[in-house]
């Protein structure tokens, strides 16, 4: 009996709104350049390196091809994200398992032009999503620096499920840093990942709304 896998369906596009996910093209060159060096010193404090030190970098294309050769032999999930149009960041499944385990990791960046905008959590639940209920895996975790506020926010804010610390887990920025373990199965989220955080975020307007309109102005 054959494996189920991402191989089998990539290349794939997701698309929720203004949001899309899809593979990065060649084409894509020139954008995913100057929106990751607009983003250089934001993004390094949490950007794995090597522990030898950086040998020669992969040119855009070749790193491209790679992207797509695990996606299509069903090791990765490598997705550009989309807002009305424009590229603005990545999320990408990596490090997947079949078999019994069924699980990968989730891990994403974003254009910090556009962060604090829902743009970030819409994508990594648009990503659950797919995996658990269209793909069929099991268990999705995320691992993130305990000093990385803003990646924190994301898991917090999908109800991702702490499971502790992973100390010295990945070499970071120079050296091996500990990192909070979150994750997800499809026992925590029935109706989706994308349905429980749009109903949060109405909840979370209507808060907004609530707190503007207060104290009630007095009619004379």
């Amino acid at each position: 009996m054959s494996e189920p896998g991402i191989g089998t369906g990539w290349p794939i596009e997701l698309s929720d709104g203004r949001i899309t996910l899809r593979p990065l093209h060649r084409r894509d060159g020139r954008t995913w350049n100057a929106v990751r060096s607009a983003n250089a010193e934001w993004l390094a404090p949490w950007e794995a390196t090597h522990p030898e030190g950086a040998g020669r970098p992969l040119t855009f294309g070749a790193m491209v091809r790679g992207f797509d050769r695990e996606a299509r032999a069903g090791r990765m999930l490598p997705f550009a994200v989309h807002l009305n149009g424009h590229f603005v960041g990545q999320v990408t499944v990596s490090g997947i398992v079949w078999g019994s385990l069924r699980s990968g990791q989730i891990g994403y960046w974003i254009d910090r032009s556009v962060a604090g905008q829902g743009v970030t959590p819409t994508a990594v639940a648009m990503t659950v999503d797919h995996c658990l209920f269209g793909l069929g895996m099991h268990r999705l975790e995320v691992n993130i620096r305990p000093e990385n506020v803003a990646s924190l926010r994301v898991v917090e804010k999908l109800g991702f499920r702490a499971e502790g610390v992973r100390r010295r887990y990945l070499h970071i920025d120079g050296a091996w840093r500990d990192h909070a373990t979150f994750a997800i199965t499809p026992e925590d989220v029935p109706g989706g990942l994308l349905t429980r955080w749009r109903r949060a975020q109405r909840v979370l307007a209507a808060q907004n709304d609530e707190r503007a309109t207060w104290p009630p102005q007095s009619s004379v």
